[in-house]
C-alpha cells in the first residue's frame, strides 16, 4: 500500500461563450492559485466544449478542464472557493483518487501518429473477427402472432 498515494481531481466547467484565449487564462489562474496554496499540480487538460446532460445557468454547453494535483487536502477549500466567486465557472467537483500517480499526457503529434496506427491495426483485426449473424424469420410470425393473441385478452 505504500506505493498507491493520493492525489485529487478537479474537473471544471467554463461557460461556453468565452473565448479561447480566456479559457487557457482560466487554466493558468487556477494552476497558479493552486501552487500558491501549496498544491502540486500533475496534470491539466483542456477536454474541449461538450454538450451538457441538462441545463446549467441557461447553458446547454459547457469547456471541460481537468486537473490532477497533489497536496495536504487544504489547498481544495481555497481553490473552489476561487470557483465558486468565478462567473466563468458553472460547476466543478474535487474527487480523491487512490493509487499510482497520474502521468501526464504526450505531445499532441505523437499521441496523433500512435492513434493512426493502432486504429490502421484495430481496422484489420475487426475485418478479421466479424461474427456471421443469421436470422431466422420461420418462427419470428408465430411470436408476433402469441403476442398479439396475449394482447388483445
Amino acid at each position: 500500500m505504500k506505493d498507491q498515494q493520493f492525489y485529487y481531481e478537479t474537473m471544471y466547467i467554463l461557460r461556453p461563450d468565452i473565448a479561447e484565449d480566456e479559457v487557457t487564462n482560466h487554466i493558468d489562474k487556477y494552476n497558479k492559485l493552486l501552487e500558491e496554496f501549496g498544491g502540486t499540480i500533475l496534470d491539466s487538460q483542456m477536454r474541449g466544449k461538450r454538450r451538457l446532460a441538462y441545463q446549467i445557468a441557461k447553458h446547454r454547453e459547457g469547456i471541460y478542464v481537468q486537473l490532477s494535483h497533489q497536496g495536504d487536502g487544504q489547498h481544495i477549500f481555497k481553490i473552489e472557493k476561487a470557483m465558486r466567486l468565478s462567473e466563468d465557472v458553472i460547476r466543478y467537483m474535487t474527487v480523491k483518487q487512490v493509487g499510482p500517480l497520474p502521468t501526464p499526457r504526450a505531445s499532441a503529434k505523437s499521441s496523433t501518429q500512435s492513434n493512426d496506427k493502432e486504429n490502421s491495426e484495430s481496422k484489420v483485426e475487426s475485418k478479421e473477427k466479424q461474427p456471421v449473424v443469421s436470422t431466422d424469420t420461420s418462427t419470428s410470425g408465430k411470436d408476433d402472432a402469441e403476442t398479439k393473441g396475449n394482447a388483445e385478452s
